[in-house]
C-alpha cells in the first residue's frame, strides 16, 4: 500500500480453453510451450529474467530436459530464433555433507526428495552442470555446489546490464527451482515467476515476491503465471496478509485486470487526441512539429508519456485474448505509436538538453520526467539490428521480413539509440535491398561509414576555430581512450591560435558547444569524466 514493493499481475494459465481443475498439474509439454510462446511478453522483451517454480526435483529435471529438446527443435527449423538460457538449480543427496545438510534445513521438499533414488538426482545434476560449464565457460561439479550457487545467484543478477556491456550468453534468462531461490533471494531484474506447484499462504506470498522489487517505469508489476489454477489460494493469502485492510486485498495486491487496463489506455489516448486537437492540430504523429512553445511540448510528453506507460504493462499481460488485443491495436496502431515514440524521443531529447540549461525552476520543462527506460527494449540492441540489417539486404523485396521502413522506425521509438539514431537510419539509407550483405560486411561498411562521417565533421569544425584536423582528432583520442576531459590538454590544443586569456577561454566554451555532441556519441553511451561541465 505504501509503493515500496509493486502490485502483482496473475494469470491463472486455461490450459488451451480446457479448464484446469485447482493445483491439477498439466502435462509438462504444454507448460513449456506456453512458457516459450509468452515469455518475452511477460518478461518485456527480455528485460528481466525468470524463475520456473516446479514440484519437486524430479520435476525440475524433466522441464529442464523439455526445455532443452524443445528449444533444440525451434533452432532447427527457424535459425533466427534466439534460445533463452535456461539454468536449474536443485540441492544434491547430503551424503554425510554438513554444508548441504545445512543447506537443506530450509529446503524440506529438496531434503525430501534426495532421499529417494539419490544416484539418478546426483546424475542428473552432474549433467546440468555439465551443460551449465560449456554454455558459461566455467567448471563447477557437485563438489563444488555452492560456488554453482552463487555463480547462478550472480547470473540472474547480471540482467541489470544491457547486452552492449554483457552479452546476452552470459546471463540467464529462466532458473528452473524447487526450493532454491524462492525465499530470500533478491534482484530487482526477477520477472516473471511461472508456477507449476502447489503454493499457499507465507510460502505463496515468499515466492510471488521474488518479482516485485520496484525498479522503474518498465517493470509496472510482478508478473505471474500459474499453471495450477490456485485462485483460491491467491485470494485466501492475500487476504491473509493484508491485516485489517482485507476487504481491500485485491486493491492492494494486484494490479487492474486486463480490461481495465484496456480501458484505461483508451481514457489517456483519448486525452492525447483532446489535446492535440486543442492545439488545432491531428492527433497524428507529423503533426507534433507544429505544437508552438515549450507548455503545449511539455503537455504532449505528459500525455503520450502515459500512452506509453499504460501500453508497457498491457503488453506484459500474458492474458489478453484475441478481443482486447484488437481492441489495443485499434486505439493506437503499431505504425502510429512506433512514429508517436520516434516524435516523443526526439521532443524529449530537446526538451532535456534545454531543461539542463534553464535556471528558472518554475518552467514548464523543468518539471518534466522523459522516463526514457519506457522506451528502451533489452531484446532490441545493436547486434539485433544489425541482424536484421543482414535480412533486409540479403533477400529480393518481395521476399523481405522487414523493410526499410520497419528497421527506421525500430531504430527511431527505441531510446537505446538515441545517440546512434542519425547514423544508423543514414547508413541504411545507403544499402540496396537484395545486395545479398553478409553480417560481417554489414558491420565493416557501418564503422566505415561512421568514421568517414566523423572525419568530415571534425574537419568543419577544425576548420572553423582555425585548428588543425590532425591536432583536433589527437585531442579527441586522447579523452577517448582514458574516457576523461582534461582541460589542460583544450588549453594546449588553442595555444597556437595565440589569444588572450579572456578571448581564449570564450573560445574553449565554444569549441566544447561544438565537440561534446560528437565526444558522447563516439563514446557509445559510456560516461566520460569532467565533460559534464560543458553541458551548462
Amino acid at each position: 500500500d505504501d509503493g515500496n514493493v509493486l502490485r502483482f499481475h496473475v494469470d491463472y494459465f486455461k490450459g488451451g480453453g480446457v479448464p484446469i481443475k485447482p493445483g491439477e498439474a498439466l502435462a509438462k509439454q504444454a507448460v513449456v510451450e506456453a512458457i516459450l510462446a509468452r515469455h518475452d511478453r511477460a518478461s518485456n522483451r527480455r528485460r528481466f529474467n525468470a524463475l520456473l517454480a516446479t514440484a519437486s526435483i524430479d520435476d525440475a529435471i524433466a522441464y529442464y530436459d523439455l526445455f532443452k529438446a524443445l528449444q533444440a527443435q525451434k533452432q532447427a527449423e527457424d535459425g533466427d530464433d534466439l534460445p533463452l538460457n535456461v539454468a536449474c538449480i536443485f540441492s544434491p543427496p547430503a551424503e554425510g555433507n554438513r554444508d548441504v545438510a545445512q543447506l537443506q534445513e530450509d529446503l524440506p521438499q529438496e531434503k525430501a526428495d534426495n532421499r529417494k533414488e539419490p544416484n539418478r538426482k546426483k546424475e542428473a545434476l552432474k549433467a546440468i552442470m555439465a551443460d551449465y560449464n560449456r554454455q558459461y565457460g566455467v567448471n563447477f561439479d557437485i563438489g563444488t555446489f555452492d560456488l554453482y550457487y552463487q555463480d547462478v545467484q550472480k547470473r540472474i543478477k547480471d540482467q541489470k546490464y544491457p547486452n552492449s556491456d554483457l552479452p546476452h550468453d552470459k546471463k540467464i534468462d529462466l532458473t528452473i527451482v524447487v526450493d532454491m531461490l524462492l525465499t530470500g533471494f533478491d534482484s530487482q531484474y526477477i520477472n516473471p515467476l511461472y508456477v507449476d506447484r502447489h503454493l499457499k499462504y507465507h510460502g505463496l506470498i515468499q515466492a510471488f515476491s521474488r518479482t516485485n522489487r520496484v525498479l522503474h517505469g518498465a517493470k509496472p508489476c510482478g508478473n505471474i503465471l500459474d499453471f495450477r489454477a490456485q485462485r483460491k489460494a491467491v485470494d485466501d493469502a492475500i487476504a491473509l496478509f493484508s491485516g485489517e485492510a482485507g476487504e481491500r486485498a485485491r486493491e492492494i495486491w494486484l494490479v487492474d485486470p486486463a480490461p481495465v487496463g484496456v480501458e484505461k489506455l483508451s481514457e489517456a489516448v483519448q486525452q492525447l487526441e483532446d489535446f492535440m486537437q486543442s492545439q488545432g492540430v491531428d492527433c497524428r504523429p507529423g503533426e507534433v512539429a507544429s505544437l508552438k512553445g515549450d507548455e503545449a511540448r511539455a503537455t504532449f510528453i505528459n500525455c503520450f508519456r502515459e500512452v506509453q506507460r499504460i501500453r508497457t504493462q498491457l503488453d506484459q499481460y500474458t492474458d489478453l485474448d484475441p478481443e482486447l488485443r484488437e481492441t489495443i491495436d485499434k486505439l493506437l496502431p503499431e505504425d502510429d505509436l512506433r512514429a508517436f515514440r520516434g516524435v516523443y524521443l526526439d521532443v524529449a531529447q530537446e526538451l532535456k538538453a534545454r531543461q539542463e540549461k534553464t535556471p528558472d525552476p518554475n518552467a514548464p520543462i523543468q518539471q518534466l520526467d522523459f522516463e526514457f527506460v519506457l522506451f528502451d527494449s533489452a531484446l532490441i540492441d545493436y547486434d539485433y539490428i544489425m541482424k536484421l540489417i543482414v535480412r533486409f539486404t540479403g533477400q529480393p523485396p518481395r521476399k523481405q521480413k522487414i523493410s526499410r521502413e520497419q528497421l527506421i522506425g525500430l531504430l527511431a521509438g527505441n531510446a537505446k539509440f538515441l545517440d546512434e539514431r542519425e547514423d544508423m537510419v543514414e547508413y541504411i539509407n545507403t544499402l540496396t535491398e537484395g545486395k545479398g550483405l553478409d553480417e560481417q560486411a554489414i558491420r565493416e561498411g557501418y564503422e566505415c561509414f561512421k568514421a568517414e562521417k566523423n572525419a568530415r565533421e571534425l574537419a568543419v569544425i577544425a576548420e572553423k576555430h582555425g585548428l588543425s584536423p590532425e591536432a583536433l582528432q589527437g585531442f579527441i583520442d586522447s579523452i577517448l581512450s582514458r574516457r576523461i576531459f582534461d582541460p589542460d590538454a583544450l588549453t594546449e590544443l588553442l595555444h597556437p591560435l595565440g589569444l588572450g586569456w579572456k578571448v581564449r577561454a570564450q573560445k574553449e566554451l565554444e569549441l566544447m558547444d561544438d565537440l561534446t555532441t560528437l565526444l558522447r556519441k563516439q563514446a557509445e553511451g559510456q560516461e566520460i569524466s569532467g565533460l559534464e561541465g560543458y553541458a551548462q
